[in-house]
């Protein structure tokens, strides 16, 4: 029985580096059931207060995953439309052109929103670029996480 929740957890610790890269799923989620699981195997490898810290670091990162591109715009002069339209260009890619939408939708909007702003085309390229950064840097927290959460994962069977 011990094998089994090994394979189970280990496909979940597959899912969420996967899914860390692709932006419809929740890859450091994904991995954290896997350690989760991995604690049913009869040593408990894993403390409750290591998994209590990294399930923190998980919700934190999840939450960080819609804020970053955001952020981008601002450092990068956004106004508070480019900012709105970040996230009305997340939430339209989400809904509208899952998955590729998630990564160009807070581009485009910010974009627009620099546009409607009055700002000049120059500028909110500069802006819309900003929230480009802003998802690599969200992508990368998220691998780590999913990639910290692995090794954990495999060094403790």
């Amino acid at each position: 029985m011990e094998t089994i929740w090994i394979v189970i957890g280990a496909l979940f610790i597959t899912a969420g580096i996967i899914g860390a890269f692709v932006p419809v799923v929740p890859g450091p989620p994904l991995s954290y059931i896997g350690l989760l699981i991995l604690q049913f195997t009869h040593d408990y490898p894993f403390s409750w207060f290591f998994l209590v810290f990294w399930g923190l670091i998980v919700a934190v990162a999840v939450t960080l995953d819609s804020f970053v591109p955001a952020e981008g715009s601002r450092r990068m002069g956004g106004s508070k439309l480019g900012i709105y339209g970040t996230f009305v260009g997340f939430a339209a890619g989400l809904i509208f052109f899952p998955p590729m939408g998630i990564i160009f939708g807070p581009i485009v909007g910010a974009f627009v929103g620099e546009l409607v702003a009055g700002k000049r085309s120059g500028s909110a390229l500069k802006v819309a670029m900003g929230s480009f950064v802003g998802f690599l840097i969200s992508l990368g927290l998220k691998v780590g996480v999913a990639i910290i959460l692995a090794y954990y994962f495999f060094s403790n069977i």
